[in-house]
């Protein structure tokens, strides 16, 4: 699995947490084969991405693309709203670090075709749980070595 990232706004230990929660998912369900991408970016990039993608006229935390077939490798594009993950990484009282993973683990979720209801039902679907207990792994792992 060949996992890219672009995080010119964070140091070489953040680029490799990442690299980690990419993996670990993957492994996790079992895919092996196909690259994924990820990338952050500012508040007004993002935006544009998510009105010229979603219409909507905001900026976001994170959106993925799904760039495969059915039968195919698995190739997918993330993007991160950095200034976003740190808003969301204060209200929550966490590091800065551990909400990149999650939004990370989020994307690549849906890269591999999960998804959940955009109401807050999330909260309480399959996709949710599961992407919770994959940040929890991940950080526990992480830090208790």
């Amino acid at each position: 699995m060949k996992i890219r990232l672009s995080v010119t706004e964070f140091e070489k230990e953040v680029e490799e947490l990442l690299e980690q929660a990419v993996a670990s998912v993957c492994s996790k369900l079992g895919v092996r084969d196909g690259e994924i991408s990820v990338t952050l970016l500012g508040d007004h990039e993002i935006q544009e991405l998510n009105l010229s993608y979603l219409s909507v006229d905001s900026p976001t935390d994170v959106i993925a693309f799904s760039l495969h077939g059915p039968e195919e490798a698995v190739v997918g594009d993330i993007y991160i709203g950095y200034q976003r993950a740190m808003i969301e990484a204060v209200e929550r009282e966490i590091p800065i670090e551990v909400e990149l993973v999650r939004l990370v683990i989020h994307g690549t979720l849906h890269v591999l075709g999960h998804d959940h209801p955009d109401t807050n039902e999330r909260y309480r679907s399959d996709m949710f749980l599961l992407q919770e207990s994959l940040v929890k792994e991940l950080i526990n792992r992480r830090y208790s070595g």
